[in-house]
């Protein structure tokens, strides 16, 4: 059974059900869940469209969408502890990677935006990245 869980959350519908399916798990097997969000931050001079140089939500955001996913958890009687990381546009999903061997989870759960495969091929897909590049189960709530 999965005792420890990295949920990887962002502001989507798609991070909220994988927030109940990581709390699910973790009641399952009386394990534990980190919660991580990525902030995604430009390199001078190629900042993507529509972000600033701290990324398309602040500091205080990414803070409070992990708190809140943390509350969420804890208050189902589930241990929980949250972080923050940044990383450079386009590698959010190797943070998440990296993330999930510091804390040793068995198993890695992220919401998908829903985007079809076509779509998920020309944007990349978060999802789609960290299952290829994990070395551990990757559970994708859609």
């Amino acid at each position: 059974m999965y005792g420890r869980l990295l949920v990887a959350v962002d502001n989507s519908d798609g991070a909220r059900r994988a927030i109940d399916a990581a709390g699910e798990l973790a009641r399952l097997a009386a394990g534990e869940v980190w919660v991580l969000t990525v902030r995604e931050h430009g390199v001078q001079g190629k900042v993507p469209a529509g972000m600033g140089m701290a990324g398309p939500e602040g500091a205080g955001d990414a803070q409070a969408t992990v708190d809140d996913a943390v509350a969420r958890l804890t208050s189902a009687g589930i241990t929980a502890h949250g972080e923050v990381r940044s990383a450079v546009f386009g590698r959010a999903a190797r943070e998440i990677v990296d993330d999930a061997g510091s804390h040793d989870v068995d198993v890695v759960v992220m919401g998908s935006r829903g985007r079809g495969d076509l779509a998920g091929l020309v944007l990349g897909s978060t999802a789609h990245k960290v299952i290829h590049l994990s070395d551990r189960p990757v559970l994708v709530v859609r």
